[in-house]
């Protein structure tokens, strides 16, 4: 059975590290061993599935399908997203919010039940891994231009947006639950939340596939 992505990818690094320890190498190396492995090569097929519908719905269904089922990830030329993932953001007045229906617990859950079955364990005295390059950021422009948005593209409720004695609503962040996947790190809008290595033996726990 094969790994999961996150998972082989994790190994890899290890792997490099032990290298760079061992042999005094540079963790360069992790690149050598990603681009020769299976998920470069499925990384590469999938390449331009995405950024195909940039160009809209009916392009981006042609555009993937040639290449899914005809070019097999061979296409010369790779797509690309027309802006980082920070500066895709719109502030709030430009969309209308979405209520979500509550978890049914047979195709969606909540997150209790979702962080238990992710197996994440970090210890609550541990230094913080999630900084903030600076603390003003979220209450001067993140809640009022955004409305939050670190509340919402976190999958397991990290960073929480709760009143003061004032009443004033302040971020909250919640490190112990956080799932390593780096969003916040990468969407939020001022590039201010710095996703730093946690205290080893912590994290949540992966499965095989």
């Amino acid at each position: 059975m094969r790994l999961k992505t996150l998972d082989f990818a994790g190994m890899l690094a290890a792997e490099a590290a032990f290298s760079v320890l061992s042999e005094g190498s540079s963790m360069e190396v992790y690149w050598d061993f990603l681009r020769k492995s299976w998920i470069w090569k499925e990384l590469k097929k999938s390449r331009n599935y995405r950024p195909a519908f940039d160009y809209g719905l009916l392009p981006g269904l042609a555009i993937s399908g040639l290449e899914h089922y005809l070019f097999k990830g061979r296409l010369p030329f790779t797509l690309k997203h027309g802006k980082p993932d920070h500066e895709a953001t719109n502030v709030a007045k430009l969309h209308t919010p979405i209520e979500y229906p509550r978890a049914d617990g047979i195709l969606s859950f909540d997150v209790p039940t979702s962080l238990h079955r992710s197996n994440t364990n970090h210890e609550h005295d541990q230094p913080a891994h999630l900084r903030l390059r600076d603390p003003t950021i979220p209450e001067s422009v993140n809640l009022p231009e955004y409305a939050g948005p670190e509340s919402r593209y976190c999958p397991a409720r990290v960073y929480e947006y709760v009143p003061d004695e004032k009443g004033e609503l302040k971020l909250q962040i919640n490190a112990q639950n956080c799932l390593h996947c780096k969003a916040c790190d990468i969407k939020d809008p001022k590039q201010n939340i710095e996703w730093t290595v946690p205290e080893g033996g912590g994290g949540p726990g992966y499965t095989v596939m």
